[in-house]
């Protein structure tokens, strides 16, 4: 058995190998630590203090020695270096992390995974996905500062994002990082919850709970680097073992951290179990696989010449293609019902295209074009939003080309970029009301939504991860809480409504209506689903009301359903009229319009009787 596991590691084929690597019971009180260290001279096991030397195994690179002790106990490798160096390593394999004290792994053994259907029945894209986006450590703080437990967000977190209508929470990296200011995209414990929040059964209630509520549960994976802590997987056994020893395959010098080296079969086997390892143990619902251009490209972040083509003479990182194909295959092969997330923010082709059709095998690719085109629109002034009107439509171009997630996430609201209602311009009013319409055209627009923690209250300050979310404004200040209504509203109005989400991958779900006023900043369209059901999006993004708008749409009865200017939601409630009839047009063309009335940055919803 040990032979054959071996062998597997080394050809890149064991995906479970944290069931052979790291710390498990062998019997009463005895356990088993194995560690995968092939440029060791010696190599020790550290327990509670104590050293016991570890004796190599038959692949000649591994290490194995069995040790009593309990749960709870911390333990280290000590590895000897050929050149007659000591280093002081953290096991790549442990399921908890002593935290604060990140160097030291805990003997743990894990929970027992929970029965889940949902995660063995195929996956249906043509499925509402709408995603908040969370960072643990810092949706809600307690007075002191600390963190809420996993427990504690059982009871706060997961009541709060069901009774917002969320189908799905996205947690931003809890395998184990040593710096907060990280916000876990460097990871030392790639089998490891973070121990700040609780333990790792706990971090399983916290993802029970959510299924328990209708809710499924995506982790963000950083398979593309790690970090230099010098107890971490960095340069392991005293030579690169987990990076890529080529001088242009080693370092993310704009990151500070190093590369993993794909295509070595036991750095292959480290990434797929880490990934098949939360779904197998946790019952996760989705993976959203962070970077994956930095994995594509041998020269991303590097000057132009300053890297080696692959053997086809090009920049792409096959090693790394493969890899991902590897892991998509893998998962959507045991778990069906699981979705995969691209992170990629080039034009690499087929990255939702079908492995078997040369394409990666994604789910859904973040689009990355549409986010910077809408909200570099959202910031210009009204008055001068007519000179950049292609940045509202431009989407439309390609947004069949893969399958797509809206992303409104955490980094649009960082580094002096400004919070989402800060990036609106004018007066108070008006910066709700452009949030508003931003998020009505962002949930009628093709594409699965994203939103992060604090767009739903309209939070003015950045996103600081040493803080909780200010949800002081949503209890004390009427718009806020106003906004939250709204965003409620919207995501029960597409949860409800399949021509929002039923067709999303060509051009029989979508049509213009509107698509060149840019004289009047507005558009519009209309989503179908597959019984034929419409809804219409109109959508006012100029500072002033415009009357007697007419509309070009199919000869009918029209009903307004939504609308982002009702009062409830911080609007003036101008928008009474809920019914309205086509008219058809002078000049003998047969076409139809509906005349409306659209308050400014209000986003209308209106269905097809």
């Amino acid at each position: 058995m040990t032979v054959q596991r071996l062998e597997k590691f080394h050809n890149g084929t064991n995906f479970k190998a944290y069931e052979f690597f790291g710390c498990h019971k062998y019997g009463k009180g005895v356990y088993v630590f194995r560690v995968w260290t092939p440029h060791a001279k010696t190599v020790k096991l550290v327990l509670n203090g104590n050293k016991t030397e570890m004796r190599p195994l038959c692949d000649g690179e591994s290490f194995e020695v069995e040790a009593i002790c309990a749960e709870g106990d911390v333990y280290f490798y000590e590895i000897e270096t050929y050149d007659g160096r000591i280093l002081q390593k953290a096991d790549p394999y442990a399921f908890k992390s002593n935290f604060p004290n990140s160097f030291y792994s805990e003997v743990c053994s894990l929970p027992q995974p929970t029965e889940y259907a949902a995660l063995f029945e195929p996956h249906n894209s043509c499925t509402p996905i709408n995603i908040y986006e969370v960072n643990l450590l810092s949706w809600n703080k307690h007075a002191d500062g600390s963190y809420y437990t996993y427990r504690e967000l059982i009871e706060t977190l997961v009541p709060y994002v069901a009774d917002l209508g969320y189908t799905h929470v996205e947690f931003m990296p809890v395998t184990e990082y040593p710096f907060d200011g990280s916000w876990g995209y460097q990871v030392t414990g790639y089998f490891s919850v973070t121990s700040r929040l609780g333990k790792p059964e706990e971090f399983k209630e916290l993802v029970d709970a959510f299924h328990k509520a209708g809710i499924k549960v995506i982790l963000d994976w950083v398979p593309a680097h790690f970090p230099k802590d010098d107890w971490g997987l960095y340069e392991f056994d005293g030579q690169p073992l987990y990076e890529c020893a080529l001088w242009d395959r080693m370092e993310h010098s704009g990151w500070g951290t190093r590369k993993f080296d794909f295509g070595k079969g036991g750095v292959d086997s480290f990434l797929l179990s880490s990934a098949y390892f939360f779904f197998d143990i946790y019952r996760i619902d989705g993976l959203r696989v962070d970077a994956v251009a930095s994995m594509l490209y041998l020269n991303y972040d590097r000057d132009e010449r300053d890297f080696t083509p692959n053997i086809y003479g090009d920049n792409k990182n096959l090693e790394a293609i493969e890899l991902l194909k590897k892991f998509n295959s893998l998962i959507k092969r045991d778990f069906p019902g699981a979705i995969t997330v691209a992170e990629e923010s080039t034009a690499f082709p087929k990255i939702t295209g079908k492995i078997e059709e040369n394409g990666l095998g994604f789910d859904y690719k973040w689009n990355m074009g549409w986010m910077n085109d809408v909200l570099f629109y959202c910031r210009q002034d009204p008055y001068f939003r007519n000179h950049h009107h292609n940045k509202l439509t431009f989407s439309m171009i390609y947004a069949f080309s893969e399958r797509y997630i809206l992303p409104l996430s955490h980094d649009e609201v960082v580094h002096v970029k400004g919070s989402i209602i800060n990036k609106m311009p004018g007066e108070y009013e008006a910066k709700f009301a452009g949030e508003r319409a931003l998020l009505g055209f962002m949930y009628a627009h093709p594409g699965k939504k994203l939103n992060f923690m604090g767009y739903e209250f309209a939070q003015f300050r950045e996103w600081d991860y040493n803080s909780g979310l200010d949800f002081f404004l949503a209890d004390e200040f009427e718009q806020h809480s106003e906004m939250r209504a709204l965003v409620k509203a919207l995501n029960v109005f597409y949860k409800n409504n399949p021509p929002l989400y039923e067709i999303e991958d060509d051009w029989t779900g979508f049509k213009w209506l509107v698509v060149d006023d840019n004289y009047n900043n507005l558009v519009a369209f209309t989503r179908f689903s597959k019984s034929g059901e419409s809804i219409t999006a109109v959508i006012n993004f100029s500072g002033i009301e415009l009357l007697g708008y007419k509309v070009p749409i199919e000869k009918g009865r029209y009903r307004l359903v939504f609308n982002s200017e009702e009062k409830a939601f911080g609007g003036s409630g101008k928008l009474r009229k809920k019914v309205y009839l086509t008219e058809k047009q002078t000049g003998g063309n047969g076409e139809y319009y509906v005349k409306l009335n659209i308050p400014r940055l209000t986003c209308m919803y209106l269905k097809k009787d």
